[in-house]
């Protein structure tokens, strides 16, 4: 029966999740394709980001080098994959329990022969899969992408780019489902609002010096483009502490929607 549950989730998710791929994934090959026209002035770019203080901080924009491919790839793509599929992930998540109550199946649903634990563990499955498959489809199409204009560029950070961004999604729908476990009806709004604050507040974290307490709190620390170029690596510390949390967040939803009152 988890099987059969797995499946459905996935068969009911399959027009959204191609209709988000095929987006960021065309998004991400179009701002590759225009890097070649843009690269002779992506030097005197990278200047005036640099000299923008606290909006420059904000990105990391004064770090990077945008007439590398690395440098350009960290700031348009990473923008677009990052926060795209964050988006994604985070509705993936406050949708996948909730929605069963939203939509009136749970009475159903709850009468299969079938374990609430099972229920949770097939949706959080299919969430992965499908968080998994975004960011495999994005890294292919980067890397064949980059193949076509002929550009070279540090695979290694380029995979440890992408890598964080998995990490960041996958953090974010772990949130989403103790969200969703607790809530009564899918809540779009919500799981906006998780990400696009989650994002900010790296921002902040960053312009303020007083506020770099705050990158232990969002998942978007770990996915510093910057950092990640110019150390060819993760923050070990930063990764632990986020998949702590989607940890914790997941264990929260097995055990609130194990107990709880299902409305049908």
């Amino acid at each position: 029966m988890f099987r059969q549950l797995l499946q459905h989730e996935l068969r009911q998710s399959v027009k959204s999740f191609s209709i988000w791929t095929l987006c960021i994934a065309g998004f991400v090959a179009m701002c590759i394709f225009m890097f070649p026209s843009m690269k002779g002035q992506m030097d005197k770019v990278g200047e005036m980001f640099a000299s923008m203080g606290g909006f420059s901080a904000a990105f990391g924009l004064d770090r990077l080098n945008f007439g590398r491919m690395i440098g350009f790839y960290a700031t348009e793509c990473g923008n677009i994959l990052g926060l795209g599929a964050a988006l994604f992930a985070a509705l993936l998540g406050v949708n996948s329990l909730s929605k069963e109550e939203n939509d009136h199946t749970a009475e159903f649903l709850l009468t299969l022969p079938v374990s609430r634990p099972a229920v949770i563990g097939a949706k959080l499955l299919s969430m992965i899969i499908q968080i998994v498959a975004l960011n495999v489809v994005c890294t292919l199409v980067s890397m064949a992408s980059i193949g076509a204009i002929g550009e070279s560029v540090e695979w290694k950070c380029l995979l440890l780019l992408n890598l964080s961004y998995l990490l960041v999604h996958i953090e974010l729908g772990c949130i989403g489902i103790a969200v969703s476990a607790f809530s009564t009806r899918s809540n779009a709004g919500i799981g906006i609002a998780i990400a696009v604050a989650l994002y900010f507040l790296n921002i902040v974290a960053n312009i303020s010096p007083d506020a770099k307490p705050l990158k232990y709190l969002t998942p978007f620390a770990f996915a510093e483009g910057a950092d990640i170029i110019a150390n060819v690596s993760l923050d070990a510390t930063l990764v632990a502490i986020g998949m702590t949390l989607a940890l914790v967040s997941t264990i929260l939803a097995f055990v609130k929607y194990s107990n709880k009152d299902i409305r049908a």
